[in-house]
């Protein structure tokens, strides 16, 4: 089993990492894959280093999580979709919309930062995101 340092467990769950790592799978330099879809290389370079927010447009993501090759609705698409919310500072908008697990957050941010929850809290948290 791998383990990550602190910075290198960040920088893969940070979306412009996912976008590199996705576009080089597919074999294609930043040029090649910005001429080829319709971007700027400086700004999809920004993105990629993290010195540019992901576009938060929902049109914008959907056309670039499809140049990359993610499927719409699979898993990888909704962690691409994911990423580019909380690197934005977003709940993601399928979780906001969920009036029961949206209820259920503060449970899970108190566990985070290690705050006392209660065993039945995180239990119903739990039971709440399987239905999910």
């Amino acid at each position: 089993m791998h383990y990550h340092s602190g910075k290198e467990a960040r920088e893969t769950m940070r979306f412009g990492h996912r976008v590199r790592e996705l576009r080089l799978a597919r074999g294609l330099s930043l040029r090649e894959f910005c001429l080829t879809h319709g971007c700027d290389p400086s700004n999809m370079s920004k993105v990629e280093r993290g010195l540019m927010a992901p576009p938060q447009d929902p049109e914008q993501l959907k056309k670039l999580a499809g140049a990359l090759g993610l499927e719409e609705r699979s898993g990888p698409w909704q962690e691409f979709m994911d990423l580019a919310a909380l690197e934005a500072g977003r709940v993601p908008t399928d979780i906001l919309d969920d009036e029961q697990l949206l209820a259920k957050l503060p449970f899970l941010f108190r566990a985070a930062r290690g705050q006392k929850v209660s065993r039945q809290d995180i239990e119903r948290l739990l039971t709440e995101l399987r239905k999910a």
